[in-house]
C-alpha cells in the first residue's frame, strides 16, 4: 500500500469484513442456546457437544478443500464461459475489490505476506459454512451418532453447499448466466439446501422414540427451555446482521465495470457486483423480520416456538431479493414464506412422519425454496448480476432474473446438492449402523451414555496402571 487512499480503502475493507465474522459468530452462540432449550434435559451436553464440535471439524475441512471447491467450479461441468480474466478490474486493480484477493494465493496463507482481505473474507465464508452445518444439527437432536453427524457436518458445511455457492453464488457462477439465478442474501444458497439435506437425512434417521403414537399421530415435544430458545433465537437475529453485511462488497468502482471508460464511481455491491446499500437492506431486514413474526404468531395462534422462528423465517424467505425489494415487499414476501413453511411443516410430518426437532427444515428449507420461487415473479427481468448491465459484456452472457430460471435453481439448492446428497449419506451410514444411537441409549439419554463411557475409560485407565 503505497498511498493513504488505497490503504484506508483496503483497511475498511479488512475491517468490515472482520466485523461480519464476529457477529456471525453470534449465530452459532444462539443456534447452541436454541437447540439446547428446545431438546430434552438428558440430550443437553451432547447437543452442546455436538454443536461445539463442528467448528473445528468444518474450519479444517473447509481450510483444505471447502474454499478451494469455491473458487474451482463457478462453470459447473463446463457449461457456460468464464469471465474471471477477461476483466482487467478483475486481475490489476489492487486498490478494490479485486480478484488479486478474490482468488485464492498460491501461498498457503496470507500471514505476513501483505495481504489484508483473503484471511477475512475466508472467514466470513467459514461462518456460513457453520450455519449451514447448525441448521442440519438442530432438525437431528436427540437420536443421532456423533461419528455420523461429524460426517454430515463436513459435507454440507465443506462440500454440498459450497458447491452450490459456485454455482449461484459467485459473479461467474453458471447458474446466474443460464438460469438468471438470483440469491443476494442466500435464501437457496445456504438455507434452502441445508434444509433439503437435513430433510434428506431425516427420512432415514427416522423420529424420536414417541413421537408417534401408535395410531401414527405426531405427539408435540416441546420446548425444555423456552427461555434459551428465546435468547437462542433472538441471538440468531442478531448475528443475521453480519451475515447480511459479509454478502456485500463494502466498496467497489463501477465505472469500468458497467462500461463507464474513465469514470470513477465508488458504491456497496452485492456479492454479483449489483450496486446496493446498507441503509436499504437494513429497512428490508427488519421489514421481512417484522413480517415473519406476525404471520407466525396468527398462524400458530400464538405458540412462543413457532412465533420466533417464523420472524427467522421471515428473513429467510426475503433473502433471495432483499438487494432490490421495497420494504412493503420484504414483508410481504416474510409473511407468505412463514405461513407456506408452517403449513407443509405438519402437513409432511403427517404424512411421511418426518420428525424435525426445531422445525429446521421448515424455517430454513421451505421458507428458502419459497422465496427463491418469489424472487423470481417480483424480479421477472431484473439483472440477475453487475456484470450483465456493462457495456464491456455481452449482456446475453447473463440470463435475466426469471420465474422459471429461479424454480429450476431451487430445485437445484433444495433437491439436487441438498436432499438428495443428505438423503445418500445417511442410507450409507445407516448401512453401516453408524447412523442413529440404540433405543436403549436414546431412553437412558445421550447424556447418560456420554457419562458412562468417560466412567469406563477411567476404569480402564486406573487398571492398566496398576
Amino acid at each position: 500500500m503505497t498511498d493513504q487512499l488505497g490503504a484506508l480503502t483496503t483497511i475498511f475493507t479488512e475491517f468490515y469484513y472482520w466485523i461480519t465474522v464476529v457477529l456471525m459468530f453470534l449465530i452459532h452462540v444462539g443456534f447452541c442456546m436454541y437447540e439446547v432449550g428446545a431438546s430434552r434435559y438428558k440430550h443437553h451436553q451432547h447437543t452442546l457437544m455436538k454443536n461445539t464440535m463442528l467448528i473445528p471439524l468444518v474450519t479444517v475441512t473447509w481450510f483444505f478443500f471447502g474454499w478451494w471447491i469455491y473458487w474451482a467450479f463457478p462453470t459447473g461441468p463446463g457449461l457456460a464461459p468464464s469471465i474471471m480474466n477477461e476483466s482487467a478490474a478483475l486481475i490489476t486493480d489492487e486498490s478494490t475489490f479485486s480478484a488479486k484477493w478474490y482468488q485464492p494465493n498460491s501461498q498457503l496463507m496470507a500471514i505476513n505476506l501483505g495481504d489484508h482481505i483473503s484471511g477475512v473474507f475466508w472467514a466470513a465464508f467459514l461462518l456460513f459454512s457453520w450455519t449451514a452445518a447448525s441448521i442440519v444439527s438442530g432438525a437431528v437432536i436427540e437420536r443421532i451418532t456423533t461419528f455420523a453427524f461429524g460426517i454430515l457436518a463436513i459435507a454440507i458445511g465443506s462440500v454440498f453447499w459450497t458447491i452450490d455457492a459456485a454455482w449461484g453464488w459467485h459473479f461467474d457462477g453458471w447458474m446466474l448466466k443460464l438460469l438468471g439465478y438470483h440469491d443476494a442474501y442466500a435464501s437457496g444458497v445456504i438455507h434452502a439446501i441445508a434444509g433439503g439435506f437435513a430433510l434428506g437425512i431425516l427420512a432415514v434417521l427416522g423420529p424420536r422414540i414417541g413421537k408417534f403414537s401408535s395410531s401414527g399421530e405426531p405427539r408435540n415435544i416441546g420446548p425444555r427451555n423456552p427461555w434459551l430458545v428465546t435468547v437462542g433465537l433472538f441471538l440468531i437475529y442478531t448475528g443475521f446482521w453480519g451475515f447480511y453485511a459479509a454478502c456485500n462488497i463494502p466498496i467497489f468502482n463501477l465505472g469500468p465495470e458497467y462500461g463507464m471508460e474513465g469514470v470513477t464511481y465508488w458504491t456497496a455491491t452485492n456479492i454479483y457486483v449489483t450496486p446496493t446499500t446498507l441503509s436499504g437492506i437494513t429497512m428490508n431486514f427488519l421489514m421481512s423480520l417484522s413480517g415473519g413474526l406476525l404471520a407466525g404468531y396468527i398462524v400458530a395462534k400464538g405458540d412462543p416456538f413457532w412465533t420466533y422462528s417464523s420472524g427467522l423465517a421471515g428473513i429467510i424467505c426475503a433473502s433471495a431479493g432483499n438487494d432490490l425489494y421495497h420494504p412493503i415487499q420484504s414483508m410481504i414476501i416474510g409473511m407468505i414464506g412463514v405461513v407456506i413453511a408452517y403449513k407443509l411443516h405438519y402437513w409432511v410430518e403427517r404424512k411421511f412422519k418426518i420428525d424435525d426437532a426445531v422445525g429446521a427444515v421448515a424455517v430454513h428449507g421451505y421458507a428458502g425454496f419459497v422465496g427463491l420461487v418469489i424472487c423470481g415473479f417480483v424480479l421477472n427481468g431484473y439483472p440477475s448480476s453487475g456484470y450483465s448491465v456493462g457495456a464491456m459484456w455481452d449482456g446475453s452472457n447473463y440470463a435475466a432474473i426469471n420465474p422459471l430460471g429461479m424454480f429450476i435453481g431451487a430445485l437445484i439448492m433444495f433437491g439436487l446438492l441438498g436432499f438428495l446428497p443428505g438423503w445418500i449419506i445417511a442410507k450409507i451410514l445407516h448401512g453401516m449402523g453408524k447412523l442413529r444411537i440404540p433405543r436403549e441409549v436414546e431412553i437412558a439419554g445421550l447424556d447418560y451414555n456420554m457419562l458412562e463411557a468417560a466412567k469406563n475409560d477411567e476404569k480402564a485407565v486406573s487398571s492398566s496402571t496398576r
